[in-house]
């Protein structure tokens, strides 16, 4: 009975290490990070030139750009983390990540799951078809197949005409797709629209279908890093950085809202 008793007492002790030791995270000046002295983000790496994955499997692209300044403002080093864009914000709000840098739009259902900074960039969704297409507006879209990225707003609004909808892991894939011949449209980012084109994918741009706000997302609980991350965006904005992080990318800067018209 003893020894049944003292294996049961040592169990119980372990079991409560390992569970201490897997919701464990690290304070540094009363942020909560996944580990101290690190900003630990997520991005997709398959959204270019937002985020994408080198020969040696990092990323790089305007979104890893940015979270890298924020991370310098805060006194943290930068730990980039690769993963599926449709189930990021899940990492998020479990805590297995600090942050979402991954071009986020702010949307009333992924409220109710984490808190968003103020924006870095403004964007919109837009349109892509093959040239010979006679689509031009949301309305022309009505019943056929269009195809979007998993996880993305973008599904919301194709959905609004047609019940045919296919979604990918990756925009810029789902427009390579688009230019081989498979779907009739694709509604993304103008932006990656532009860069897909740019690159030399065969498609052309329709109507855009308004403006989007992205931010970094960032678990509830958190409301002290979502306060140090907002400052640091806002010396962002002061001093030039993301202005010069955009043009880098988008000859543009897409980081300051647009006026209303």
């Amino acid at each position: 009975m003893k020894k049944g008793l003292v294996t049961l007492i040592v169990f119980m002790v372990v079991a409560g290490i390992l569970s201490a030791c897997g919701n464990n995270k690290s304070s540094s000046d009363g942020m909560s990070l996944v580990e101290e002295g690190k900003f630990t983000f997520a991005s997709s790496g398959e959204y270019n030139p937002f985020s994408v994955t080198n020969g040696e499997g990092d990323m790089t692209g305007f979104d890893i750009d940015v979270a890298e300044a924020i991370a310098k403002e805060l006194g943290l080093e930068p730990s980039q983390k690769r993963f599926k864009f449709n189930s990021i914000v899940e990492g998020v709000k479990t805590g297995r990540f600090d942050a979402a840098v991954a071009s986020h739009t702010i949307t009333d259902e992924r409220l109710e799951h984490v808190n968003f900074s103020t924006p870095y960039y403004y964007s919109g969704p837009q349109i892509f078809v093959r040239p010979d297409s006679d689509v031009q507006s949301l309305e022309d879209l009505k019943g056929l197949e269009v195809a979007v990225s998993k996880g993305s707003t973008y599904a919301k609004t194709a959905q609004e005409v047609t019940d045919n909808v296919i979604q990918y892991d990756s925009d810029v894939t789902a427009l390579e797709a688009l230019a081989l011949g498979k779907h009739d449209a694709v509604i993304t980012d103008f932006l990656t629209g532009k860069e897909a084109i740019g690159s030399g994918v065969e498609i052309v741009g329709k109507d855009i279908l308004g403006l989007s706000k992205q931010a970094i997302a960032v678990a509830k609980d958190n409301e002290e890093l979502l306060k140090k991350i907002n400052e640091a965006l806002e010396k962002l904005r002061e001093d030039g950085t993301l202005q010069e992080i955009s043009k880098e990318y988008f000859n543009e800067d897409i980081t300051t809202e647009p006026e209303s018209e």
